[in-house]
């Protein structure tokens, strides 16, 4: 049986509730993805089921700020589900809080074509991150190259995986990540059974490939020039190891990476109680005001 990881609207939900604020009753551009080639840096966008590819999945929601630049920096959200499910519209309510408290930031949240033992996650999810942050970039939506990814179980790993090791140029200035898979080394993960049926889905010939695994592997990817990270794991998660939040923040710490990583004591798959996400919230802010404003 296929394991299937929450989705981050479950994760973080009761962390950014406290940031969901509606929006006012302005008047917004809404227009056509498909007719627009260029929009007006004036004005504010909202934008629905932006194409970034030629396949289905290859869509996202798109936030433009007024009065943006070539310096407004891009919240990138990637959701989770396990590499084969999940969608973007589990981070809905994730896009209008991050708009609502750093209006002037412009947010992209993606889906990605899904993952099957026939069609595995790697490489193409990756290739699907940039190619959505390749659309972003260009010159029509008067934005920078500057991102903060955010991302939790399959879409924390994504989020890791793509920033340490597909990102050459460094454009990715940080990551919040909540129980991403990080290391599928792991004696942990490999040599467990429940969870044999995920690694056929997230590379190509599953644990029988050394190779694979090691390159999905985001700890195994980290550099002195990897971006900040900050993490949340719960050391009661039945879906990843907490042998994972260990793994990652070594190597971090080894080459000099500056990290946070808090692991709640108690918690499972991020649900955090009420404590634990105020203490979430508060070091997210922190951070973010630190490195991406």
């Amino acid at each position: 049986m296929r394991m299937q990881f929450q989705t981050y609207k479950k994760l973080l939900l009761p962390v950014f509730v406290v940031l969901a604020v509606f929006l006012t009753a302005c008047k917004k551009k809404n227009p056509d993805p498909a007719t627009e080639t260029n929009y007006d840096a004036t004005q504010e966008y909202n934008l629905q089921n932006l194409s970034y590819g030629t396949d289905g999945h290859q869509t996202m929601d798109v936030y433009l700020p007024a009065n943006r630049n070539a310096n407004t920096k891009v919240f990138v959200l990637i959701h989770g589900g396990g590499w084969g499910g999940g969608d973007k519209s589990d981070f809905t309510y994730l896009l209008n809080s991050l708009k609502t408290h750093y209006p002037n930031h412009a947010i992209i949240n993606i889906n990605y074509r899904l993952a099957t033992q026939s069609s595995p996650a790697f490489p193409k999810q990756i290739d699907d991150i940039q190619a959505a942050l390749t659309e972003i970039s260009s010159s029509k939506y008067s934005v920078s190259s500057d991102f903060f990814l955010f991302g939790a179980s399959a879409g924390g790993h994504l989020s890791l995986l793509y920033a340490y090791g597909y990102d050459p140029n460094h454009h990715v200035k940080g990551i919040c990540n909540t129980v991403g898979p990080s290391d599928m080394t792991d004696p942990n993960y490999l040599n467990n059974p429940a969870y044999s049926s995920v690694y056929p889905v997230l590379v190509s010939g599953g644990t029988n490939n050394q190779s694979g695994i090691e390159a999905v592997s985001p700890a195994l990817r980290v550099t002195p020039a990897s971006p900040p990270t900050i993490s949340f794991y719960g050391d009661s998660d039945p879906l990843v190891p907490s042998t994972q939040m260990g793994r990652l923040h070594d190597a971090l710490n080894a080459n000099g990476v500056y990290n946070q990583a808090t692991m709640y004591q108690g918690a499972g798959h991020g649900n955090w109680n009420t404590e634990q996400s105020n203490d979430c919230i508060a070091k997210i802010l922190l951070f973010i005001n630190a490195y991406f404003q």
